[in-house]
This record gives structure tokens, sequence and C-alpha cells, in this order.
């Protein structure tokens, strides 16, 4: 088994190995993956947090040795907290998107493969409270909609709830339908509390969207652009449209 880290700011994860695939998601920065097969150009692989797979180029990653895949698996993450930051090594410097990980942390310094970085921005580390998951989802207010997308510059639906609570400690799954498999079923939505979620399915029954509920029947999700609209026992109404986008599948307790 072979193990790699992404040294780039952001790498696209194809679904298929070639670059007209669709995107089914993204590698950030830090984050370390298993190469579960590689050829000539593309590798198979599988991300640690979360078990996403997918195509990613070979020469888009740095592989690393599986003591330092180890430790970095079994350490408290740290995160970039910040939409976009700047790590430096030696004389350059390095962009960072909002989630990307700084493994092995010490004191604003960070090791990705053999090279040490240095990062004086906001890191995110540790557990905390549903109204800090509010803040950091607002903090993601018009973000653009972009399917395999996870960061501000574009996010959907399950990466964007994904994102808000990794950067609060919390590791959940990357899709909706994952998503939707944790929690406590509530049987309405006045019984959910800020930072509960709710799973909305399509006409085949399939969950396909998920959102985090504000208070006063609101909710914020990615549609478009991430976005607050109204939330009841029907579904999302998006006020601008004057419609519903969105039915209702279950609320669930986080």
């Amino acid at each position: 088994m072979k193990y790699a880290i992404n040294h780039l700011s952001v790498i696209s994860v194809y679904s298929e190995p070639h670059p007209e695939a669709l995107v089914c998601s993204e590698l950030l920065f830090g984050e370390v993956v298993k190469v579960l097969e590689r050829r000539a150009a593309w590798s198979r692989i599988r991300l640690q947090e979360d078990k996403t797979e997918g195509w990613i180029p070979n020469i888009q990653y740095t592989e690393i040795d599986e003591t330092t895949y180890k430790s970095i698996c079994d350490e408290t993450p740290v995160y970039c907290a910040q939409s976009v930051g700047v790590c430096r090594r030696e004389d350059q410097s390095q962009p960072i998107l909002i989630g990307s990980r700084l493994p092995l942390w010490n004191d604003g310094r960070f090791m990705v493969g053999d090279t040490q970085y240095t990062f004086d921005g906001y890191v995110a580390m540790g557990r905390k409270s549903k109204s800090d998951i509010i803040r950091v989802a607002k903090g993601f207010l018009n973000a653009p909609y972009k399917n395999g997308g996870r960061s501000f510059f574009g996010v959907d639906a399950g990466a964007f709830v994904q994102m808000c609570y990794r950067l609060c400690g919390r590791n959940i799954p990357r899709t909706p339908a994952l998503q939707s498999k944790n929690g406590e079923v509530l049987s309405f939505v006045e019984e959910a509390v800020e930072g509960d979620l709710a799973f909305f399915d399509d006409n085949e029954g399939n969950i396909t969207h998920v959102g985090i509920i504000l208070d006063d029947h609101r909710i914020i999700h990615s549609y478009g652009c991430v976005r607050i609209d109204i939330l009841d026992q029907t579904g999302i109404y998006n006020d601008s449209l004057g419609k519903y986008t969105h039915s209702l599948r279950v609320i669930k307790h986080t």
C-alpha cells in the first residue's frame, strides 16, 4: 500500500482516470490519502478522513511513508480557518483554502512530506459548539455552488455541511446520502435546534441535498450559492423564486 499527501492548494478528484470525467470531489492542501491503484498517469485514491475515492493525476501529489501517514491519522487535526490563507516555505508562499489541513502542527509550523511550512493565520482545532457551526456556515454565504467543490470558491451541498462541521471538530461523511445515516430522527421542524441537519430527496426517493437548520424556520444550504431560505415540513421555500425547490425527507439531530 502506498500513501500520499496533497502539496497543492486544491486537486480535482475525478470519477474516472481522464480529465473529461466527472469531478466528484476535491482534495485540499495537506490532506492525506491511500493510493489504491497507480497507473502510468493516474492514481485511484481514498481520502483518509471521509473515505472518498476517485482518481487524481500522479504529478499532483507527494508520496509519504506509512509511518508519516499514521502519525497524521492519529493526531488531532488542525485546519486553516480563513477563506484563503498563506503558508510559507523557505522563500516561497503557498495559498491554501479554508479547511486545508496543517499536518503535524507544532506552534505555527507543520510538515508536508519532507518540507516544513509556517502559518501565522487563523486555525481551527478541537470540538466546537453548534453555535460555532452556524458562525462558520454564515462565513460561506454567497460562495458559488460547484458540483464536487469543497471551498469558498465553489462548494456543493454535502461538502458545505461537511466543511462547517469539520472546522468545528466534527467529522462527518462527504455526501448527503451518507450524512443522513447519522444522528437522531426528529418528527417536526420545530423540534430541531440550530446546527441540526435537514435532508431532501428527489422524485425517486434518493437523498440528494442537505442543509443546516437555523432559527426562525430558516436553513442555510448550497443551491446556486450558499444562501438562507425558509424551511417548513414541506421543504425549502425559495422566496426569490416564489416556489419550493427541495422536498423534505428527514431531519436529524446531530
